[in-house]
């Protein structure tokens, strides 16, 4: 009997979907939170980190710290082509790293490059987005097509943001994501059409 063909993505004990042409670096600093898809070319670099702190020789608790470079939400897509990279600034000469989150229900268009300390829950970004150092997107907010978001820009609860650079342009309506594969919605049925 000839081997079964493999497909095209490698489902994880938790239900993550992630594309055999997709790059994770660094795999163990990524955390998926679950039923996240990861389309083919997205690079993650998970590989970019800040040096653990050493180890305090009066504390017998203490053990290894946690060092997490970049978090998924459940049901987070990000589509071909995209990189996430955990943000970094300059610290007493040295570049020190800080963890990406991306919260559940998150959509994250083809060719973006994220750097952003945190997106929140149910936020639509559209296709060839480029998100800055140390960005945060708070939840229900829709980043338009090719939108540029400077370092350090903080876009509240709510709106949808525009332009280059990118500034508000207006508001969700009431209801705006509430609906089952509509943008900003439960990303749920997106997941399963996926492999």
């Amino acid at each position: 009997m000839p081997p079964k063909p493999k497909g095209d993505y490698i489902e994880t004990d938790t239900g993550n979907k992630v594309a055999r042409r997709s790059q994770l670096y660094g795999t163990q600093n990524i955390i998926l939170g679950g039923r996240t898809t990861i389309q083919p070319e997205v690079c993650i670099r998970g590989d970019l980190v800040r040096p653990l702190a050493p180890k305090d020789p009066k504390d017998a608790k203490s053990g290894p710290q946690a060092n997490t470079s970049v978090m998924v939400g459940r049901y987070t897509f990000v589509s071909t082509g995209s990189i996430l990279r955990p943000p970094h600034r300059l610290y007493k000469g040295a570049v020190s790293y800080h963890p990406l989150k991306i919260g559940d229900h998150t959509f994250i268009g083809e060719r973006c490059i994220i750097e952003a300390a945190s997106i929140g829950d149910h936020v639509h970004i559209e296709r060839g987005v480029v998100v800055g150092k140390m960005v945060i997107i708070k939840d229900w907010v829709k980043v338009l097509e090719g939108s540029v978001l400077a370092a350090g820009t903080v876009v509240p609860s709510g709106c949808v943001i525009g332009g280059r650079p990118a500034r508000v342009v207006g508001e969700v309506g009431e209801g705006w994501g509430m609906h089952e594969g509509m943008e900003g919605g439960d990303m749920r049925e997106l997941w399963r059409s996926v492999g």
